[in-house]
């Protein structure tokens, strides 16, 4: 039987999602979690990748088991024994073909800049002192909604079929001395939100005009791209299928 986690993480201390050899990872900590207290043995697929020290307040995984158990039980157990840092929601029972990440039909990722020096946001937002506009970073977010190829903003040497992305919002707000970017879309490449982000700030900064935004996106050249802001400013905070409702 199949059933979806949903869950959430500081991704502080962890080498992002997904298993690696030598360093410990938020896929790793959980999977080991659901099969010591379901006493089975499985892997856990998750709804995509997130990079060390990138934060998920929204996630979703998916395990097969012939176990039974009481769905809210297990989420208490879970939290229970899981470390401060990985929280879980729920667990419910799923069709035999649901699965985490293909059925995954959007995403959203936020970004967080805190402008005012702040000792309690150090791990979870980024401090960027310099003056942004907002307006120019928002007129520059529009551009990206007309494009699909987002090779710019990929990670080189990624293994992937294709760089489209359907982007259906990208925006700034500020609130005081906290900046927040958001962007949804039906998938990201690998570093994409971050380089976008990187990209944008030189824009508010004035590095860069607004309109260089299309040569960039349209070069397919990484290296024409502004930097890639630091990790602990990502969220994933929403990943939306079309059989869970909100």
């Amino acid at each position: 039987m199949r059933y979806f986690i949903e869950f959430a993480y500081k991704g502080t201390h962890y080498h992002g999602w997904q298993s690696q050899p030598n360093a410990i990872s938020v896929q790793e900590v959980l999977t080991k979690a659901l099969n010591l207290l379901l006493h089975d043995t499985f892997e856990i697929v998750g709804a995509g990748r997130t990079d060390a020290g990138v934060h998920a307040a929204q996630m979703y995984a998916h395990f097969d088991t012939e176990t039974s158990f009481d769905a809210t039980l297990l989420v208490k157990k879970l939290n229970s024994f899981l470390p401060e840092d990985i929280a879980v929601f729920s667990v419910k029972r799923m069709h035999d073909e649901a699965h985490a990440r293909f059925d995954a039909s959007a995403r959203t990722y936020e970004y967080l800049i805190h402008t005012q020096k702040d000792v309690f946001s150090k791990d979870l937002s980024w401090y960027h002192f310099r003056d942004l506009d907002i307006a120019k970073m928002n007129q520059a977010a529009k551009i990206l909604l007309e494009y699909e190829d987002f090779e710019c903003f990929s990670k080189v040497h990624t293994d992937v079929f294709t760089f489209n992305c359907s982007i259906t919002e990208a925006y700034w707000t500020q609130e005081g001395n906290k900046i927040m970017f958001t962007i949804s879309a039906n998938r990201f490449l690998r570093n994409m939100v971050r380089a976008i982000v990187g990209t944008l700030i030189n824009i508010g900064t004035g590095k860069i005009e607004v309109d260089e935004l299309r040569n960039i996106i349209e070069s397919k050249n990484r290296s024409k791209a502004g930097f890639s802001v630091p990790a602990h400013g990502l969220y994933l905070t929403k990943v939306k299928y079309p059989y869970i409702n909100e």
